[in-house]
C-alpha cells in the first residue's frame, strides 16, 4: 500500500477545508432578501454585511492564487496597491447583483482550485503587502483557509442576528430539541449567568 507524503497530504486536506468553507459562507445568503444580505449590521458597516463579505473573500482569494503566484485573475478585480479602491471591496453596490458576486466567488475559487492542484505544495510565491513576502502554496493555503474560516464565523453571527438561522440542519437540531423555545431558554441562562457574574465582583 502506497503511504501518501505527509506533504501531498497536507495540501490535500487544507484544499478539501477551503472548498467546504466557501460552501458554508454562500449558505449564509440562502433565503435572504436583497436588503438583508447587503446592509450593515454594525456601526461602522465594515465586512458586517453578508454579500459584501463574499465579495471581499472573492477579491482577496483571486490574489492570493493568482498574482503571487504569477497566475492572475483574468477578470479585472481591484488592485491591492490601489488606495483609492481600498475597502470597496467590503459592500456590494445596487449595480452589483448577488448573482455576480456569487457567480464571481465560484470563478475565483475554479481559479483558485486550479493553482493549488496544479503546484505542489511548496511551489514558490511572492505576496507584495507581507512583511516578509517570499511564501510557498502551503502559507498561502493556510492564511486563506484561515481567513475564509474568520469570515465565515463573521457570517454565522450576521445569519443568526438577521433571522435566528445557525448552521445546522433543520432535522439535526429536531432530534436534539433544539427549537425556538431552546434557544430562548438558552440565551436566558447565558444572560443568567452573566448577570450573576457581575453581581459577585460589584
Amino acid at each position: 500500500m502506497l503511504v501518501p507524503v505527509i506533504d501531498d497530504f497536507a495540501k490535500q486536506y487544507l484544499h478539501d477545508d477551503l472548498r467546504e468553507i466557501r460552501e458554508v459562507v454562500l449558505r449564509k445568503l440562502d433565503g435572504l432578501s436583497e436588503y438583508d444580505v447587503r446592509r450593515p449590521l454594525t456601526a461602522t458597516g465594515t465586512g458586517t454585511n453578508l454579500l459584501g463579505l463574499v465579495k471581499h473573500l472573492a477579491v482577496s482569494e483571486s490574489r492570493y492564487f493568482g498574482e503571487v503566484f504569477d497566475r492572475p485573475f483574468p477578470e479585472a478585480l481591484p488592485r491591492w496597491d490601489d488606495l483609492a479602491q481600498r475597502g470597496t471591496d467590503m459592500w456590494a453596490t445596487e449595480h452589483e447583483t448577488r448573482e455576480d458576486i456569487i457567480g464571481l466567488y465560484r470563478r475565483v475559487g475554479r481559479h483558485s482550485d486550479a493553482t493549488i492542484t496544479e503546484l505542489a505544495v511548496d511551489a514558490p510565491g511572492h505576496v507584495p503587502w507581507w512583511p516578509r513576502p517570499d511564501v510557498m502554496l502551503f502559507n498561502v493555503l493556510v492564511h486563506v483557509l484561515t481567513e475564509t474560516s474568520r469570515h465565515a464565523g463573521h457570517a454565522d453571527i450576521l445569519r443568526e442576528q438577521l433571522d435566528g438561522e445557525v448552521e445546522m440542519d433543520a432535522a439535526s437540531m429536531a432530534r436534539q430539541g433544539r427549537d425556538a423555545a431552546f434557544w430562548a431558554d438558552r440565551r436566558a441562562e447565558v444572560e443568567r449567568a452573566a448577570k450573576a457574574a457581575e453581581a459577585t465582583t460589584a
